[in-house]
């Protein structure tokens, strides 16, 4: 068959008719269906739809109040909490855009996207690691306020009081300086600054959504060479991959699922696959603030789990915890693994030892999350990132000549059309040309990635054309570990490359060749790089070398390196 062009349709008993809504639109009419029904457990206390509906109105009244108009920026900063729902719809309902910020970021990190973004808010919660960071960067930065919620005030009442005594205790055993005023700050966080301050029941006064043109979500990724860029994702776009991802379900009523959150918020494959997913069915999320092994099976068992979206590495933790053999695991009826390459070790032990079916996907940022999966029942293909979900179209481009179609039975660039595909990169409509194709007239993606289709629909993997390092779930940029290293007097060049982890699925390499007298070694570089970017970043190793390679007209080959070590 000609696999050139192709459109598949995952059969599914869920009701498959798109609804063009909004977000909070969407999550109206969830509420609206059983107001009492489980939204989000969180560490023993549960959160009803109301709830989370009712604080998002809320916390949008408080944005408009304080003068948050249509399409300005909000910033989440912030764990697996629940006021991260609030916050992210509430954003959404005062028309404003929401960006998406990884707990992992540095000061740097932090304050070069929210200046990029333009963000004027950023929610964060009272963790000294957070909110230090984050006070920094509204000192140093054009950010204009902090909201910060209490974690204590998100527990049970007991739990609460205990983090409380707990906070306070570790505050006092902090030495003076900027880092313990910092933490004693946020312990006493007053007037607007409060999260808690801006869910005082005033009526909200929300503005009309455009549901085709309005921006939702500004999520950010990387490309080859510079900084991360923000995806454009509009609430039609996030709307129709939570529920693409929904028609995906063969079990029946949607709304009794209950997922295992342990996959972060902040995140494309999480925003889409747990949160909004969860949201328009009504299905419930048991959430743990961050990926423990043992806390996760304690909440699989507590809570019956019954569908759980991980990356590789999640994966492997479990098994290599103690309790899996002893916890309860029945309940889940599928894992979803996406955001990496499932090592075939890794997936055949899992199951082997769980009886549970995992099955892989594909997405990317850009596409809000989710392109393709396997199915859940029935025939499915290892190695493979399964069937198109509903409404998305494929083609392959030649890997030389992008506007030309790759020639039949050959591998080619992977490009995706569908009603999830982002708008652009925000402020940057020079990448178009280079992240676009037209054919057909149609918009297609460009993936960076190299795929094969066979006669099922089924697609693999089997090259990438990009040089972003994929580390356990998250995307580094070689060049901005490149450019830290690069400030270290000794170092003269640098390269940074993936290297394949048996935990992880990649971790960063760097090569470097050092100027003329320098006096270190490859582990006091890599101690000293490490205590400079952020722990997804953190290098396996440094490599010291007389040289490195070279394109015929002076710059440094990554390529040729990558092939080199891994060949």
């Amino acid at each position: 068959m000609d696999v050139s062009k192709y459109t598949y349709h995952h059969p599914t008993p869920w009701d498959a008719k798109f609804e063009v809504a909004s977000l909070p639109d969407l999550l109206a009419k969830t509420t609206a269906k059983n107001p009492q029904a489980p939204f989000l457990h969180f560490l023993g206390r549960t959160y009803t739809y109301g709830e989370i509906f009712a604080d998002a109105q809320r916390f949008a009244a408080g944005l408009i109040e304080m003068g948050i108009a249509k399409g300005d920026r909000v910033g989440l900063f912030l764990p697996n909490v629940p006021i991260y729902a609030s916050a992210y719809y509430g954003a959404m309902m005062a028309g404003a855009i929401v960006v998406n910020f990884s707990p992992l970021y540095t000061v740097e990190e932090l304050s070069w996207q929210v200046e990029d973004s333009g963000t004027r808010v950023l929610v964060t919660v009272d963790v000294p690691e957070l909110y230090g960071t984050a006070e920094q960067v509204l000192e140093e930065s054009s950010l204009e306020k902090l909201v910060v919620g209490s974690l204590a005030d998100m527990l049970p009442s007991l739990k609460g009081l205990a983090y409380k005594l707990f906070k306070r205790s570790q505050i006092a055993k902090l030495p003076k300086g900027k880092s313990s005023a910092s933490v004693r700050r946020w312990s006493d966080v007053q007037g607007d600054l409060a999260w808690a301050n801006w869910l005082d029941g005033r009526p909200p006064q929300l503005p009309s959504i455009d549901i085709e043109n309005d921006i939702a979500l500004l999520q950010y990724t990387g490309g080859t060479t510079g900084r991360p860029k923000g995806a454009m994702l509009g609430h039609s776009q996030l709307a129709m991959n939570a529920q693409q991802v929904a028609g995906l379900n063969p079990y029946g009523d949607p709304s009794s699922e209950v997922f295992m959150g342990a996959l972060p918020f902040f995140h494309v494959f999480a925003n889409t696959a747990l949160l909004n997913h969860a949201m328009v069915t009504g299905a419930s999320i048991a959430m743990v603030p961050r990926f423990e092994a043992g806390q996760v099976l304690e909440t699989i068992a507590k809570y019956k789990t019954t569908g759980f979206p991980g990356v590789p590495t999640m994966f492997q933790a479990l098994l290599d915890h103690p309790k899996l053999s002893s916890t309860d695991v029945s309940s889940i009826k599928v894992c979803i693994s996406g955001g990496a390459p499932m090592p075939a070790p890794v997936h055949t032990k899992f199951e082997e030892t769980t009886g549970v079916r995992i099955v892989e996907g594909y997405g990317l940022t850009e596409s809000s999350g989710v392109v393709s999966a396997n199915p859940y029942e029935g025939v499915r293909k290892k190695g493979t990132i399964g069937q198109v979900v509903m409404g998305t179209e494929v083609i392959f481009l030649d890997k030389e000549d992008p506007t030309k179609l790759a020639p039949e039975g050959e591998p080619g660039e992977l490009a995706v059309h569908g009603p999830q595909i982002m708008r652009g990169y925000w402020n940057r409509p020079d990448t178009d040309a280079d992240t676009f194709v037209e054919r057909d007239g149609k918009r297609y993606l460009r993936t960076g990635d190299v795929a094969t289709m066979d006669e099922d629909g089924f697609l693999e993997i089997v090259d990438r054309i990009k040089d972003m390092i994929a580390v356990g779930g998250f995307k580094v940029f070689p060049s901005q570990v490149e450019d830290v290293l690069l400030e270290n007097a000794a170092v003269k060049e640098a390269l940074v490359i993936g290297i394949p982890d048996d935990y992880l699925g990649e971790c960063p390499k760097a090569y470097v060749t050092l100027n003329a007298d320098a006096e270190t070694d490859g582990d006091a570089l890599r101690q000293w790089l490490n205590a400079r970017i952020g722990k997804h970043e953190r290098v396996c190793g440094v490599e010291v070398r007389e040289e490195l390679p070279k394109t015929m007209i002076g710059k440094l080959d990554r390529k040729a390196l990558r092939a080199e070590v891994l060949d």
